[in-house]
Parts: C-alpha cells; sequence; structure tokens
C-alpha cells in the first residue's frame, strides 16, 4: 500500500492541475466564448478532487506527525493559482533532508 505521503502529492497535483485548467480555460471560455459547460463539468472534477487533497491532508498530517503551522500552510496552497506546485516543491526538500 502506497504512504498517505505519496497519495497526498498525486491528489495535490492533480487538484492543483484542475484548479489551474478551471481558471485559465473553462473560466475564460464561459465569459469570452459565453460556453459555459467547461465550468460545470472542469468545476466539479476540481471539487471533487479538493474534496479529496483535504481528506488525504488530514491523513498524511497524522502519518508524518505535521504541525498545525505546517498543515494549515499546506491547505492554504490549494487556495492559491500554482500554490501546489510550490507545496510540491517543498515535500521534496523535507524528504530529501530526512
Amino acid at each position: 500500500m502506497k504512504s498517505k505521503l505519496l497519495q497526498f502529492r498525486i491528489i495535490s497535483l492533480l487538484e492543483g492541475l484542475s484548479f489551474l485548467i478551471l481558471l485559465f480555460v473553462a473560466m475564460p471560455m464561459k465569459y469570452i466564448y459565453d460556453n459555459p459547460i467547461y465550468v460545470k463539468y472542469v468545476g466539479m472534477t476540481h471539487g471533487v478532487l479538493f474534496l479529496l487533497f483535504v481528506a488525504s491532508l488530514y491523513l498524511a498530517k497524522k502519518e508524518q506527525k505535521w504541525s498545525k503551522q505546517f498543515t494549515t500552510v499546506a491547505f492554504i496552497t490549494s487556495l492559491v493559482p500554482f500554490g501546489t506546485i510550490y507545496l510540491e516543491l517543498t515535500l521534496r526538500t523535507i524528504s530529501t533532508t530526512r
């Protein structure tokens, strides 16, 4: 079975990618080309991935014994475009120093 940290990292990157697609593809399609169908499907996918992100963050926090401060920063990265890329780089740095 994969570690909770690896699952979290994968879900984190997928969630971040879906957020970027929502912001930079689906939203312009809705407001520039008057085609809202992309927002419906990409938005729903992003919502599901966001819920998985929160759940996997909780499980990874328990497994890795992360502080409340680090967990809060990790959560905030999911709300900022390109934030999960920063999170992935941070997690890589932490894992190579252990």
